[in-house]
């Protein structure tokens, strides 16, 4: 789709990915649809209500692909039950009526790309995995299980379905490093934990670059890790933001203090995900920015 220009719908238009995903269709002379739960605006606008899992499936129509990254914010705040469930309810339903919408369509997209995340994995310790690994247990990797077979109605309609399962994103407007850039200017940034945990991270640039040659790719559908292709240690991460900040990085955050803070969700920031993109590199996809330091200066 990079050379013909068509129409493409985007859920989670105005998040750290979808924003950027957007100003990087629209800059090729895409037609970018935003669903959006006000009253639509203009033809650019669809209606949805992404919990009630409802969508204005007519104003999917001529669309090439629909992409969905919609999602209330996994580290947006603690974990209570509450917010469980609306993470859950944000994903899970939203992820079934938009498929359902696309299966409904006389003609439907050529490809459905639907979010997902590394965190199906759960804890992976030293061990590296891939695409062929099974999912974890606990409340991430449950959800992101519920999330993709969210999607079964565009597969079943016989809809191209891509699954990116999205690792840590380095960027400086959002998401774990939207958080992290200001404590480590301010040279207050460190270890979290021991530091040994696994960190897979993809740099904004490459994670937009990803979705975009998977949409392109008619060979191409499943679930793929975009994460680069060297997962670091929290401790090698640190280090290197303190070299590419030129900051010290002495503050280290104790696990029972994190525990404290985060309560549930803290499971995750401890826990090792060591996540390869083996489908994305066997695919030939080229990554412009695969090393910590990179990803970090060009955030």
């Amino acid at each position: 789709m990079q050379k013909e220009r068509v129409r493409i719908a985007v859920a989670g238009a105005s998040g750290l990915i979808g924003s950027a995903l957007v100003r990087s269709l629209t800059a090729d002379g895409h037609e970018v649809v935003r669903l959006v739960r006000h009253a639509p605006r203009g033809a650019d606008e669809v209606r949805w209500e992404p919990e009630r899992g409802q969508v204005d499936a007519a104003g999917l129509t001529g669309c090439a692909a629909v992409v969905n990254l919609a999602g209330a914010g996994v580290g947006d705040r603690r974990w209570t039950e509450d917010y469980k469930r609306r993470i859950r309810d944000s994903r899970v339903h939203a992820t079934a009526g938009l498929a359902r919408a696309v299966a409904s369509l006389d003609e439907p997209p050529r490809v459905f790309v639907n979010g997902s995340a590394m965190g199906i994995y759960g804890e992976t310790g030293e061990r590296v995995v891939d695409e062929d690994a099974p999912a974890g247990t606990g409340f991430l990797p449950e959800l992101c299980v519920e999330w993709e077979a969210a999607a079964a109605p565009a597969g079943q309609a016989g809809v191209r379905t891509v699954f990116t399962r999205t690792g840590l994103v380095v960027a400086r407007g959002g998401g774990a490093w939207g958080r992290l850039f200001p404590l480590f200017r301010a040279g207050l940034g460190g270890r979290m934990g021991d530091g040994r945990q696994y960190w897979s991270f993809i740099a904004l640039h490459d994670e937009v670059a990803a979705i975009r040659f998977l949409m392109d790719r008619a060979d191409l559908s499943g679930p793929f890790n975009l994460t680069a292709p060297e997962p670091l240690t929290n401790r090698e991460i640190t280090e290197a933001m303190g070299r590419v900040l030129r900051r010290p990085t002495l503050f280290p955050v104790p696990a029972p203090v994190l525990r404290t803070v985060l309560g549930e969700m803290a499971g995750d920031v401890l826990g090792s995900a060591r996540v390869v993109p083996k489908r994305l590199l066997e695919s030939g996809f080229t990554f412009a920015f695969p090393g910590i330091e990179d990803a970090v200066r060009a955030a």
